[in-house]
């Protein structure tokens, strides 16, 4: 490291108040500096004060430094010095000024000039203003837009966010700023305190020519479309592509080199996130009480943040697992606490598998629409552990539509999947036996449970609108592959994918949650609502744009040479090669252009209640092979061969 360097590394480390009184000693010997300097211009003074004028000498370090400490000069943070703090210091000077000229004027001095108490303020204005920049440039190096940080990067936009960028990549010096890129053409071949703005077509060239590791997308305003033909372009580079974060959280302050981060998952997904309706995110929600189970999950914990965006006067927090309840319930607390809204938040632990809890906390609270988010949803856990699957997933669900049903609940509704449109494992049979449960309830006016509890009992109104939501893979979530790509990009590789061709369809957690709640606003009893999300991503191909996107290239065949393998590692227990979202055909449209709905095929309550007293009877006793006949019997397309039968759904708008 040079020597300039060590000397600044070393200033920085001192205690901020040896810093201070270094200032104060710089600042006091130009103030001595600027009387004399006043003098000399008016009367050519250059020797010894004489007369009185030893008294301005003295005055001056009296007058200057109150002021510069009320202020705030010397809490300033010279490196972080801009055009606020200038103005801050013009402003003492000029509240100096003032009141040193009105005391020349008063005492008289013999041997001072009147205009003294114009020409030193001047003076000593561009001795302080000099001083502060100088130490700027020498503490930051504003000159050296190269830097000496290890990663050699492009920044992608020259306008604000892209400035502060530069600031902040000054001041950290971990990065050696290489230069711009701007489609503005009016920019183009200009530069920003001394580094260079290139255009789109020029940056494959400065890549090679200037070794560039990174590229930063600081245009945090720009449209998804846009965006997403940056990135596309920027594939094919060997560079790391990293971005800022949104325009609400740039807001917030300064941009530091801590707020870089790697591509969000919809930069990944290569689609436009669907846009929410407000209308039907409020509907069943604002000053209402409502109940999420599965609420410390990654669907139920998205489902309570946005739910208390529409400001309930009660949010009911059920959860099985302790940590996660506790987890989420100090996240909303300070949520309500950051934004002054007034929710009651009740975190309750339960389990689904215990009615008589449910049921206490559905007549307690009375909640007016229930999110059913709780199920276990790993797909090669559930077929390891098939009977708690099914008593988790399908009687789960059961338990709180019954406990829903009787104490009024408004709406119900289930978080599904397209894992249960033509199953080939029990957890997406389990989740398609819940939906049938749910139809099956919505069809009925009013029904009892004789056979399942077994003895007779009487007969339970239903005033509850049942709805069911299935949506693709979430990216994000506990299980998701983007984290588990991404902890095995740092690991070095492989990325690991289980067959070339399997796809799937994918949202982001955000896109889930606001799809379940609006499905609930538009649900009238019974349907099943499902998101068009455009074509199916292949696996191998994300793997492929994530290692790219990180500046690595791909080894195979192609390229021996490359950086990071990605591994087939063969299908897994119960996984298919292609998910559907429609076991039927022709869905109809809804209030939202992105969301579909279908009324599909199910069996009546009195149909349906035998074949779930039988399937809970074999769960219980752990009869896998009994459970599985059932399954077969019930689910539409459930089995093994469905693996290589399956093909995707065209959803048509």
């Amino acid at each position: 490291m040079p020597v300039s360097r060590i000397s600044v590394a070393s200033l920085l480390a001192l205690p901020r108040p040896a810093k201070r009184a270094a200032v104060l000693a710089v600042d006091l010997v130009l103030s001595i500096f600027s009387v004399w300097s006043a003098f000399y211009l008016r009367i050519g003074q250059t020797g010894l004060p004489q007369y009185q004028q030893a008294y301005v000498y003295l005055l001056t370090p009296f007058l200057v430094f109150p002021i510069f400490v009320r202020l705030g000069l010397y809490r300033a943070i010279f490196r972080y010095t801009g055009m606020a703090a200038l103005a801050s210091t013009a402003k003492a000077v000029g509240i100096y000024a003032a009141v040193f000229f009105i005391a020349l004027l008063i005492f008289k001095w013999n041997g001072v000039p009147g205009s003294i108490g114009l020409i030193q303020p001047m003076i000593f204005l561009l001795l302080v203003g000099a001083s502060r920049a100088m130490a700027r440039f020498w503490l930051v190096g504003l000159g050296d837009g190269y830097g000496d940080g290890e990663g050699r990067l492009l920044i992608y936009g020259a306008g604000e966010a892209g400035v502060q960028t530069a600031s902040a990549l000054r001041t950290s010096r971990q990065f050696a700023l290489l230069g711009f890129i701007d489609e503005d053409a009016s920019k183009i071949g200009g530069s920003i305190n001394g580094v260079d703005i290139f255009g789109l077509d020029e940056v494959r060239d400065i890549v090679e020519r200037m070794g560039v590791t990174d590229i930063l997308l600081a245009i945090p305003s720009l449209g998804r479309v846009r965006r997403n033909g940056i990135i596309a372009t920027l594939r094919e580079l060997p560079v790391h592509v990293r971005t800022l974060p949104s325009m609400s959280d740039l807001a917030s302050g300064r941009v530091t080199v801590r707020d870089f981060r790697e591509l969000d998952v919809e930069d990944l997904l290569g689609r436009a996130p669907v846009v929410p309706n407000a209308a039907l995110l409020a509907r069943n929600h604002s000053g209402k009480t409502v109940l999420v189970t599965g609420a410390g999950g990654s669907i139920g914990s998205e489902l309570c943040r946005r739910i208390m965006l529409e400001k309930p006067r009660r949010l009911v927090l059920v959860e099985h697992n302790e940590f996660g309840l506790y987890t989420i319930h100090r996240e909303l607390e300070d949520r309500c606490s950051e934004q002054c809204l007034s929710i009651e938040l009740v975190p309750l632990l339960a389990s689904v598998s215990n009615l008589g809890r449910l049921r206490e906390i559905c007549q307690i609270h009375r909640p007016s629409t229930v999110y059913h988010a709780a199920a276990y949803k790993h797909v090669p856990l559930v077929e390891c552990n098939p009977s708690e699957g099914v008593l988790n997933n399908v009687f789960g669900t059961l338990n709180m539509a019954r406990a829903a049903m009787e104490s009024g609940v408004e709406y119900f509704v289930l978080v599904s999947t397209d894992k249960a449109v033509r199953p080939t494992n029990v957890m997406g049979a389990t989740k398609r036996m819940s939906e049938l449960v749910l139809q099956a309830l919505a069809a009925s006016q009013a029904l009892t449970f004789d056979v399942l509890d077994r003895q007779a009992g009487e007969a339970v109104k239903n005033r509850t609108i049942f709805a069911m939501v299935r949506f693709g893979n979430v990216l994000g979530s506990s299980g998701s592959v983007v984290p588990l790509f991404r902890r095995q990009l740092l690991e070095g590789g492989p990325l690991t994918v289980t067959h070339k061709d399997v796809t799937r369809y994918f949202m982001t957690i955000p896109e889930a949650a606001q799809l379940v709640l609006q499905a609930g606003a538009m649900a009238r009893g019974g349907e099943v609502f499902v998101l068009d999300m455009g074509h199916p991503v292949k696996i191998i191909d994300l793997a492929r744009r994530m290692i790219e996107l990180s500046g690595l290239a791909v080894r195979d065949e192609r390229n021996p040479g490359g950086d990071i393998e990605i591994k087939i590692t063969g299908l897994r227990p119960g996984e298919k090669l292609y998910e559907e979202l429609l076991i039927g055909d022709n869905p109809e449209g809804t209030a939202h252009e992105r969301i579909m709905k279908a009324r599909e095929d199910h069996l009546s309550w009195s149909e349906l209640e035998p074949v779930l007293a039988e399937i809970r009877l074999a769960a219980e006793q752990h009869n896998q092979v009994h459970m599985q006949e059932i399954l077969r019997r019930l689910v539409h397309g459930y089995g093994p061969q469905a693996a290589d039968n399956s093909v995707t759904a065209t959803l048509q708008n």
